[in-house]
């Protein structure tokens, strides 16, 4: 049986995180919460959705909602003929995909390296963020789930 944690102390045991890029930033979410990363797919779209919903995917039977996280992020559109990701996420409101520039690795961190969300980040991409983890050459901004697929769910 593992120890009790005392209140109020931060835990320092390992966490997964499925990494990404967008737009030449590092992103990462809890790789428990992802269902699968796929290529590119064939969208409908979704007609007087919010900008940032790119459309609906057919997803072996399930109507999933995928969000251009370029446009939800507020950063410049993709250029040239690169096709976006999918990173397909489970959530209380159900599945969503994620679009984005490239996939990473899966990574482990601590939440030693863990901190605040720096005051420089534009406030909307705030309010999407859980934190940044420091890394030895570069940040990785962590990104909350639970808030990007309620505000998918809301609108489509």
């Amino acid at each position: 049986m593992p120890p009790e944690k005392e209140e109020g102390t931060m835990e320092r045991e390992p966490r997964q995180l499925c990494t990404f890029y967008l737009g030449g930033h590092f992103y990462g979410i809890d790789v428990v919460r992802v269902q699968e990363v796929i290529r590119y797919q064939d969208m409908t779209r979704v007609p007087l959705a919010p900008r940032d919903i790119r459309g609906l995917i057919n997803l072996r039977g399930q109507i999933v909602t995928a969000v251009d996280m370029r446009r939800r992020l507020n950063l410049p559109e993709r250029t040239g003929d690169d096709r976006p990701m999918n990173v397909v996420v489970r959530s209380d409101d159900g599945a969503a995909s994620l679009l984005v520039d490239e996939i990473g690795d899966v990574m482990e961190v601590t939440t030693a390296a863990h901190d605040a969300v720096p005051q420089t980040v534009p406030q909307e991409a705030r309010a999407l963020l859980r934190g940044v983890f420091k890394l030895e050459n570069r940040l990785l901004l962590e990104l909350d789930i639970d808030r990007i697929v309620s505000c998918a769910a809301n609108a489509a």
